[in-house]
């Protein structure tokens, strides 16, 4: 697998039509490699050839700039308050991606009012007008705000690990959007699996009982391997895509790109996703 091909942005006419589609990365707990996931699957969705926005949708303890050693100049905070535009906060990384920060240490961004969450869903509706696909990173968890951003997205990743609690924590995200009567595509992805075997079983596991306590189906999104150079990545404030193109981790990504380009299980939407969280809002 070769580096993600570098694009430059190219803002598309006025009325041009997009269909851009959301993938909400969620996760029922901290720590399982929820935002690595979200950034790493950012970039080669972009090097797939696809205009992709990566946003930090946490609202109290956002982590995606320290990762990526990006400058920011502001974040969702500051567009919450009306202190700054979107397009002040929009950073072009190298990788082609356009990124919105979350904001962080800010226990009040946890619990917007309806006015906030609507500016908020109307301002980020500028990301659909250049974008194929966004991915929102979503804060751990099963709070108000993440499903609410979940259930208005064209597909929820939801990441989980072989560990007990993990399985136990995402099950209980995917019976919250369960009850929200999610109508997207629902799929897990195992992270840190020690082979193949675990990870499926991992994932076997959830759709069983998700089938048979909920009714739904859920999709295997594949598994990512335990692999010593996500951390050394991690370590180096790098996406380990970028660092390590050919370790398991990586080829495991570009797997699940294949599954979520357009042409995949992306459904198509008329409705903009950002559009469809002012009214989940309300």
């Amino acid at each position: 697998m070769s580096r993600p091909n570098i694009r430059a942005r190219q803002i598309p006419p006025p009325g041009a039509g997009r269909h851009t589609k959301t993938i909400a990365v969620c996760s029922g707990k901290g720590g399982v490699g929820k935002s690595n996931v979200a950034l790493n699957l950012s970039i080669l969705l972009s090097g797939a050839g696809n205009r992709v926005a990566l946003v930090d949708a946490d609202m109290g303890m956002a982590n995606l700039d320290v990762l990526l050693n990006a400058d920011i100049q502001g974040d969702i905070s500051h567009v919450v308050a009306g202190t700054k535009r979107l397009e002040e906060i929009v950073v072009d990384l190298p990788s082609g991606v356009q990124f919105v920060a979350g904001a962080s240490g800010l226990a009040k961004m946890a619990n917007l009012s309806e006015f906030q969450r609507t500016r908020l869903g109307e301002e980020l509706t500028q990301l659909e007008a250049d974008n194929d696909l966004i991915v929102i990173d979503c804060a751990a968890g099963i709070g108000p705000s993440v499903l609410q951003f979940a259930s208005g997205a064209d597909i929820v990743l939801v990441v989980t690990t072989p560990e007990p609690t993990a399985i136990t924590d995402a099950y209980g995200m995917i019976k919250a959007l369960s009850r929200r009567e999610y109508l997207g595509s629902l799929s897990v992805l195992t992270n840190q699996a020690d082979n193949r075997q675990e990870g499926r079983a991992t994932y076997q596991r959830l759709a069983e009982v998700a089938r048979r306590f909920l009714d739904i189906r859920i999709f295997d999104a594949g598994y990512i391997s335990e692999d010593p150079k996500v951390r050394q990545a991690v370590r180096r404030r790098q996406a380990f895509v970028l660092a390590y193109p050919k370790c398991p981790a990586s080829r495991a990504v570009a797997a699940l790109v294949n599954k979520l380009s357009p042409g995949g299980a992306l459904v198509r939407e008329k409705e903009g996703f950002f559009r469809r969280m002012v009214r989940l809002f309300a």
